[in-house]
């Protein structure tokens, strides 16, 4: 039988590459100065004219925020991550929960459903992967540094 209280740390270092992985899609649009995603449906010309940022500095702050995920990511399972303040990585954790499952909401609704975007149906599985992973890496964080209560 598994364990399920038991911490896991590879929940963490998959969403670490993960995240890895969008800062480098990221930072390779950023340098062609287009937006998208490699691999993910075109965006037009007009509509990146209509976007109300530079396509570079999008993108470029897009791939920040992947840097910036894969070290919260791997902060759950580091000795100086888990010295910060639980609340506070869990109020962390949750807004990443948002973002990332909002992204992730968008890429299963559209690869399953359609919505017009051009996500495919193995964009759809990805981000049910994705949820899954986040998911698991914030249960083992907060599994880890639960406060043991005295029998």
């Amino acid at each position: 039988m598994v364990n399920t209280a038991q911490p896991r740390r590879w929940p963490a270092h998959a969403m670490a590459l993960l995240f890895l992985a969008y800062a480098a899609g990221k930072a390779t649009f950023a340098l062609q100065s287009r937006l998208g995603f490699p691999g993910g449906p075109p965006v037009s010309a007009a509509e990146a004219e209509r976007y109300f940022l530079d396509p570079a500095t999008a993108q470029w702050c897009a791939a920040a925020t992947g840097v910036l995920g894969a070290i919260l990511a791997l902060a759950t399972v580091t000795p100086l991550g888990r010295r910060l303040p639980r609340t506070l990585m869990l109020l962390a954790l949750a807004g990443m929960l948002l973002a990332v499952g909002g992204g992730a909401g968008i890429l299963i609704l559209d690869g399953f459903v359609g919505t017009g975007i051009g996500w495919r149906w193995y964009h759809g599985i990805l981000g049910i992967v994705v949820i899954g992973l986040l998911l698991a890496m914030i249960r083992s964080y907060e599994t880890a540094t639960r406060r043991r209560v005295a029998a």
